[in-house]
């Protein structure tokens, strides 16, 4: 099972255009002209265009979540960390009414939140989350996590 936020991914994309197709707009717009301050030539024209591109990179770059989760275990990629878990050291998958996106409640009662199960994703997300939360109950039926120890005799 993997899931990643579509819609979330289509606006960066549409997003990162925009913001490409702006600078370009400015580059045309800077002719080789002298200004009583700058003088602008075609290297100034390159360099915007190449501004763009590199700010609609790391607009895309928002959009990389991802939640990858197998029998044994799940695979969770936010924009920069990534966590590997088996399923023995998670507790829940929750996707309460009001939460934008899913989590994983974790055995130390630590939450990984998972972006790329968004609730804008509706139908796609609800999914993701019932395909995780049977892959989760498969894996406890299989190894069931004991009762932790009262007294350490």
């Amino acid at each position: 099972m993997s899931a990643v936020p579509r819609r979330l991914r289509l606006l960066l994309a549409l997003l990162g255009a925009v913001v490409v197709a702006v600078m370009v707009f400015v580059a045309a717009g800077l002719k080789e002209t002298t200004n009583t301050v700058v003088t602008y030539r075609t290297s100034d024209q390159v360099a915007m265009v190449g501004l763009g591109l590199v700010l609609a990179a790391g607009i895309l770059f928002l959009g990389r979540s991802r939640v990858d989760a197998d029998a044994d275990g799940v695979r969770v990629r936010n924009v920069v960390v990534r966590h590997e878990l088996p399923w023995q050291a998670v507790r829940a998958v929750r996707f309460e009414r009001k939460s934008p996106w899913a989590s994983l409640l974790l055995e130390n009662d630590d939450e990984i939140s998972l972006l790329a199960v968004q609730a804008v994703d509706k139908e796609h997300a609800v999914r993701a989350v019932e395909s995780l939360r049977a892959l989760h109950a498969a894996a406890r039926a299989k190894d069931p996590v004991p009762p932790p120890l009262l007294y350490d005799d």
